[in-house]
């Protein structure tokens, strides 16, 4: 992201060649004021942002705006980690699982009950039970668990072989962040890996209302070493034209 889409020049620009979208994003700025005068906290802003959302469309809460970009995006994260290790006797833990876009492909690959997936949103997850059963997937038994934040304070140390969280750090204040990566590292293998993609910011760091945010991949490498953890751009997933970034996490030896 070359940008900075929260400059007043880059949003009349916009404007400018874009002028179908004024009017939503106009909406949309209407119901950040009005959220974030209710919700002075940022992860209870962010739940009434999801509770709005799903009740419009669950698959475009979690940023589908067609239900055939729902599926690809789910089959995208899942052939990604499945390519780079994930197997069928692994533990997942899927940070902000939604409505399962990608967690449905999760659950019916791994073994029977090693699926988690957890999510701010109560409104989100029941979209999520949906998915479960529409897909044939109840056997599989998958674990989905509303939280408050990202300190995992309820789940097992070295538990889980993986961690993957999609689209959850672009919609991260910084703060939000830290704490997960202050309390990941003790629920993870000491061999397990904690992929999450990000909006990147080649410039200036910025946000867009308090929904979207831009972050240098220099931030969050020091970020994770902060908390003894070696963090790895993933330059293959840029192959794959997503408009995010990937980075992935491990434990220091």
């Amino acid at each position: 992201m070359k940008h900075n889409r929260s400059s007043l020049a880059y949003q009349a620009r916009y404007a400018l060649t874009h002028p179908h979208k004024v009017l939503p994003h106009l909406r949309r700025l209407t119901r950040d004021t009005w959220l974030r005068l209710r919700n002075p906290d940022h992860v209870s802003y962010y739940r009434a942002v999801m509770k709005s959302d799903a009740a419009c469309s669950p698959e475009g809460a979690v940023g589908s705006h067609t239900h055939r970009r729902w599926l690809a995006l789910g089959r995208m994260q899942f052939d990604y980690l499945k390519k780079h290790g994930l197997k069928p006797d692994f533990t997942m833990l899927e940070i902000g699982c939604g409505n399962l876009r990608a967690g449905r492909l999760f659950i019916d690959y791994l073994d029977t009950g090693n699926y988690y997936g957890l999510d701010i949103s109560p409104d989100i997850l029941f979209a999520a039970q949906e998915t479960v059963v529409a897909n044939g997937l109840r056997e599989k038994l998958p674990h989905l668990t509303p939280v408050r934040d990202l300190r995992f304070a309820f789940l097992p140390n070295g538990h889980f072989d993986v961690v993957h969280a999609h689209s959850v750090f672009s919609h991260s204040p910084l703060h939000v962040i830290e704490e997960c990566f202050a309390h990941v590292s003790r629920v993870m293998k000491p061999d397990g890996w904690f992929d999450f993609t990000f909006d990147r910011a080649e410039g200036k760091e910025h946000h867009v209302l308090r929904e979207d945010f831009y972050y240098r991949t220099e931030t969050l490498v020091a970020l994770a070493d902060r908390y003894s953890l070696d963090a790895t751009f993933m330059d293959d997933w840029e192959q794959l034209r997503h408009k995010q970034s990937k980075i992935r996490i491990t434990r220091r030896s």
